[in-house]
């Protein structure tokens, strides 16, 4: 028998040890929290049915995810985001649906290291960037962005005086301060300031006070079907002014909640809201479109949802990133976490559904005015703006 060379044994091996690793690579765990349940179900539904698209396959590795329903809670989205870590051993997070639940998390991941993309629109998710929030990125458009859009549609229709009624949170507390921020360079007035709770049935101690002031336009600063509440209230109660809501509410869900007494209401959207009436040039039209004919292909025509969106386009992120983070380190490993925290930081003009990504590490949204279009409900439907 031919004699081997101990060097030819040792690349031999070498070569084994390497197949042996390949195949051994651990698969790729994504964690998702949503709030499939509670007040914020029209939003965590179809953001839950959206992960359901994603692919199963991504940089030539297996992808495992695993959801949870957070049922529109704080304190189980804390839960969820620590179970998810410590026994489902995941390499990122993904969640919450809403501002509160998002915030509540940033603890559990930052102390173990586990980048998180939220679904949740305010900046206050990403913004200051510090020694936590280097771990967390988001998708929706911050409050700051549409706060603008309404302030510049106000005056463009000469509203002079604002009436502000949001909820009783994070979120509520947000709008009011991005819009009050941008109000007076509008010429805008804020002449009343409510809040009200997502689990409400009675607003109309808020409405009286709204009423008195004289408003020419109300904007409510709430999400999901409960942000219809005040609106269907006011309208009760005969107020004939313009009605502003925030991009929180542009699901059918609301259409449907709130029936006539949305009509004539305007908002800001991200651009899949309207995919069918954008531009044959706008940048995230083809991006988008993709987006709508997955989920209705999947789940029905007319079921798609902008909050749906906000999953589709972290799976982009992620389809984007996981590549350049497997050539640095193996899934489950915190090497591999701290690769894809570092490749989700470095993701440049992405399209997505809501508009086109460009982060870097003191931007973990990474969208520009590109992501935003102005609508209108009009005959149970959106329009939109010119």
């Amino acid at each position: 028998m031919k004699r081997i060379e101990t060097s030819t044994w040792l690349a031999l091996a070498g070569v084994a040890l390497m197949s042996l690793t390949s195949v051994a690579r651990a698969d790729i765990q994504i964690g998702v929290t949503v709030s499939a349940t509670g007040p914020a179900a029209s939003l965590g539904i179809p953001e839950k049915s959206t992960f359901s698209l994603m692919p199963k396959i991504i940089g030539g590795q297996k992808v495992n995810v695993v959801i949870l329903d957070d049922a529109s809670d704080t304190t189980t989205a804390v839960a969820n985001t620590r179970k998810l870590i410590s026994e489902h051993k995941v390499d990122v997070v993904v969640g919450s649906t809403v501002t509160p639940n998002s915030l509540a998390m940033i603890d559990a991941v930052a102390e173990a290291q586990v980048p998180m993309i939220s679904m949740a629109a305010s900046a206050r998710i990403v913004e200051p960037m510090d020694a936590k929030k280097k771990w967390v990125f988001k998708t929706p458009q911050n409050d700051i962005m549409m706060a603008l859009a309404i302030a510049g549609h106000m005056q463009a229709m000469g509203v002079k005086t604002v009436a502000y009624i949001g909820f009783a949170d994070a979120y509520g507390e947000g709008w009011y301060g991005e819009f009050n921020k941008v109000a007076a360079s509008k010429g805008l007035s804020i002449v009343a300031n409510e809040r009200y709770n997502r689990t409400d049935t009675s607003v109309t101690g808020q409405v009286l006070k709204i009423l008195s002031a004289r408003p020419d336009a109300v904007l409510i600063g709430g999400s999901g079907t409960p942000a219809a509440l005040p609106q269907k209230t006011l309208k009760e109660r005969g107020y004939a002014g313009k009605f502003y809501q925030t991009h929180g509410v542009a699901n059918n869900d609301f259409l449907r909640v709130g029936g006539k007494d949305v009509e004539g209401t305007f908002l800001p959207a991200g651009p899949v809201l309207v995919v069918d009436q954008l531009p044959a040039d706008h940048p995230a039209k083809k991006s988008a479109k993709a987006y709508v004919t997955a989920y209705e292909t999947a789940f029905g025509k007319g079921s798609v949802s902008t909050f749906g969106g906000h999953a589709w386009d972290a799976g982009l992120l992620l389809q984007a990133a996981i590549p350049e983070a497997l050539k640095k380190a193996q899934p489950g490993t915190p090497q591999f976490r701290v690769a894809l925290r570092d490749a989700l930081e470095n993701v440049k003009e992405l399209p997505a559904s809501h508009g086109v990504f460009t982060m870097s590490p003191n931007d973990h949204l990474g969208l520009d005015q590109r992501a935003r279009v102005m609508v209108k409900i009009e005959g149970g439907t959106w329009k939109l703006q010119p």
